[in-house]
């Protein structure tokens, strides 16, 4: 069977384990990956797909083979170089660590045991690369990706620049729209690289990942992590130089930078001294002494080479950079002007704070395009800080912020408080300030008290109206809610505040709205079941998501509901990523196939025990056995009520049990003999509800253990088809529905919880309050006198 990524995922964070503590997280992920690369290209030579050459005595068996011997670090280097020596051409220049550093990993014995581990952990025979066969699983790219992240996680603050979330470079890679680069003639560009994942990320975007990789790195030891990464994604004919981009550009000709069709970058944010041995005047034309970014911070440095790296006329690129570029004053205003007046800049994103491993500001996206200039009416800005979810102390963004994002780019659609279209015109009247919020109001989210409304009571209009998309969705249910404040322009309840919920989940227009999304639901259940139970052996999991979420995106968002289109999206992006990606890369490697060898692990009993990842054993025993699950229901609630008796029981009688340390059936027997004939009673009573619970476990423990053995027999019993059917229909489509079902839920909960918040604000006059003032003082006083 093939390797599940999650399995994948917690094997290789376990390795680490075996040098976390000896050193910073920065340089033992060197360590880790580069024998995930030896185990990866074993394993793929053992298949016989692999353009690596595996020189004899160099095979991760060969690498197993030293585990405990005491020359172990030495002996790791030797076989490296042997293997960088038989493929010169592909990592020739490739850094490895040293494995027999004793300031990192130890001396002696130490040393020993712990590269001994890390290799024990990659020798799992489970964890074998050669299962995986489908067209499209980067399985061991999207390890390298996952460990990377992980990594910078660790390494803290001012050690997270190798890595670019991968969220945010799916978001610079769509927006700039790659669908266009469809030859090895076409290039893609990163100036500071880190690890390669923001190319490899735009490199996806294009239809068959067939442009050329370009990207620079200025420390040795990230630039042969993204040689490594290259690799492993199977991009061999990259190139990575090494060097200070902005003082020792490596793609030149003739004292010109070279330029490319696409450029990416996240560079480093404010870089202090970043013009070094360069000259003002820049040998490259990217600045010059009227044209140059403050010494002490590089950030502008970093835009003007990307400009002077995009192709003159079609070139386009995307750089993350802080917000400070887009206001700051003085000599980065100059250049600033200088890219408003060449309209140059084509969109501006404003993205989260806290999204970044290296730092916690908030950071924007600046696209540049040198295309059509001159038709360029302006700039388009999109707000998405709010866009965001809590990803333990970091901020990550989800599968419906980067839709939003990217359907808003392309749509260029103004959008209150989110998305505006800023003529070129109205940036020359605010002097060049490109500061998002100058642009785009923030919503409003302080509470405006109404004055009149408190003193003379009802609910103010404004407070209603920002309830304008439940109204828009269900035109009558305002008016169901509300009515008119005797002549004011305020409203009053027309139900109890206890009556809300009910109230709205009865109005017609509700559940119209209602019938509409669930219509929807089912139109995309029907159409998603038919594609779905096509997939067989080889299929390309990456392209059925794009195509299932599109068409569910698209059949809701035709429709005014309540729920959010892009609410639903995420429910199933995330189902998706959690455990429709693993099952049809399974289907892909193996077909509509379970493994045939299932069985109860030892000491369980339950179905639940038993393990199948593709078809797991709840949807067995549900579609074919729910009898037997309503028998083990009946008699689990009567294994309750025994033991709720029996603690009744003692309660009852705790006078008499409170003398005892533990109650069990032998020290009752005892205590029976020296009672009296009333007690001797309870105690037979006692040891008999006793008696009642023991048989009701083993008769659950009986119906648990028939029913497991029914389900094992099942799965040997079960055809294709019918692993095809349970699957798309009882796991797949069951799942993402029930999660679609729960958001109009929440959206009843939602709207009543608003309109109770509103209610009760408004619920008491100024008279009535100073009324109870009164009253309050009045019997206070009585009390005193």
């Amino acid at each position: 069977m093939a390797i599940k990524k999650s399995q994948l995922y917690s094997m290789l964070w376990e390795s680490c384990n075996a040098l976390r503590g000896s050193m910073d997280a920065s340089q033992y992920k060197d360590y880790v990956l580069i024998i995930l690369f030896v185990k990866y290209l074993s394993d793929k030579a053992k298949a016989g797909n692999s353009m690596f050459i595996i020189p004899k005595g160099c095979t991760f068996d060969d690498f197993v083979a030293l585990k405990r011997n005491e020359h172990i670090g030495e002996l790791i280097n030797i076989k490296l170089e042997k293997i960088k020596e038989n493929n010169n051409v592909f990592i020739g220049d490739l850094q490895f660590p040293n494995f027999n550093d004793d300031t990192k990993l130890g001396e002696g014995r130490t040393k020993v045991d712990t590269l001994s581990k890390l290799i024990a952990v990659f020798e799992r025979p489970e964890l074998n690369f050669s299962l995986n066969r489908a067209a499209d699983d980067d399985l061991l790219g999207d390890a390298y990706e996952y460990l990377m992240k992980n990594f910078a996680a660790e390494s803290g603050k001012s050690k997270g620049q190798f890595y670019t979330p991968a969220e945010v470079s799916r978001v610079m890679a769509q927006l700039l729209n790659m669908h266009d680069l469809d030859t090895a003639m076409h290039t893609i560009y990163d100036m500071t690289c880190g690890s390669g994942s923001l190319l490899l990320r735009a490199l996806n975007e294009t239809p068959d990942s067939a442009p050329t990789l370009y990207g620079q790195e200025k420390d040795l030891t990230t630039a042969s992590l993204a040689k490594l990464n290259m690799l492993l994604h199977g991009i061999p004919n990259a190139r990575i130089g090494v060097g200070d981009t902005l003082n020792e550009p490596k793609f030149t000709t003739y004292n010109m930078l070279q330029t490319f069709d696409v450029c990416v970058a996240n560079p480093p944010f404010s870089m202090k001294d970043w013009l070094g041995s360069a000259n003002e005047d820049d040998i490259y034309n990217r600045w010059n002494v009227n044209l140059l970014p403050p010494r002490k911070c590089g950030d502008f440095a970093f835009l003007l080479h990307m400009l002077a790296s995009m192709k003159a006329d079609t070139g386009r690129g995307a750089c993350i950079l802080p917000h400070g570029v887009l206001f700051r004053g003085n000599a980065e205003l100059v250049i600033r002007k200088r890219f408003i007046e060449e309209k140059v800049i084509k969109g501006i994103i404003g993205l989260p704070a806290n999204l970044f491993y290296g730092t916690g500001i908030p950071a924007c996206i600046i696209l540049l395009d040198n295309n059509n200039k001159t038709q360029r009416e302006g700039i388009f800005f999109i707000d998405a800080k709010e866009g965001y979810i809590k990803d333990g102390n970091k901020n990550r963004l989800r599968e419906q912020d980067i839709r939003r994002i990217v359907d808003v780019w392309q749509n260029k659609k103004n959008i209150p408080h989110y998305a505006r279209m800023v003529t070129w015109q109205e940036i020359e009247q605010n002097d060049y300030n490109l500061n998002i919020p100058r642009y785009i109001t923030p919503k409003d989210t302080e509470i405006q008290h109404d004055i009149d409304a408190h003193i003379h009571g009802g609910i103010p209009a404004h407070d209603i109206n920002n309830l304008q998309t439940y109204w828009h969705a269900c035109p009558t249910l305002k008016n169901t809610l509300f009515e008119q404040y005797k002549d004011t322009n305020r409203y009053i309840l027309r139900c109890k505040t206890t009556d809300i919920s009910n109230t709205i989940a009865n109005e017609i227009s509700f559940k119209n709205s209602k019938n509409v999304y669930n219509e929807a639901l089912n139109v995309w259940r029907s159409w998603a079941k038919n594609d779905m139970l096509t997939i067989e052996k080889d299929c390309k999991p990456k392209k059925l998501i794009i195509k299932w979420a599109n068409n569910l995106f698209n059949t809701l968002n035709k429709q005014a509901t309540l729920v959010d289109a892009y609410d639903v999206y995420n429910c199933l992006m995330n189902y998706w990523i959690l455990t429709m990606l693993d099952d049809c890369y399974i289907i892909a490697n193996d077909g509509w196939t379970i493994p045939n060898n299932l069985c109860l692990p030892k000491g369980k009993h339950t179905y639940k025990d038993i393990y199948c990842d593709l078809l797991p054993p709840d949807i067995i025993a549900q579609h074919y056995f729910q009898e037997q699950l309503n028998e083990i229901n009946t008699v689990t609630q009567k294994l309750s009520n025994n033991e709720a008796a029996i603690e009744t029981f003692i309660e009852k009688h705790n006078e008499i049990f409170e003398d005892f340390d533990k109650i069990t059936e032998a020290t009752i027997k005892k205590a029976k003999k020296e009672a009296n004939k009333e007690i001797a009673n309870i105690f037979y009573h006692y040891i008999k509800l006793i008696t009642t619970l023991k048989n009701t476990k083993k008769e659950l423990y009986n119906l648990h253990a028939n029913l497991a053995n029914k389900v094992l027999d099942k799965y040997k019993q079960l055809t294709p088809e019918e692993i095809r059917q349970l699957v798309v229909n009882n796991k797949w489509l069951n799942t993402i529905i029930n999660s679609a079902q729960t958001l109009m839920h929440n959206v009843t909960n939602t709207l009543a919880a608003e309109i109770q918040t509103i209610a009760k604000r408004y619920e008491r006059t100024l008279g009535e309050l100073s009324q109870d003032v009164a009253d309050y003082e009045s019997e206070v006083n009585n009390y005193l006198s």
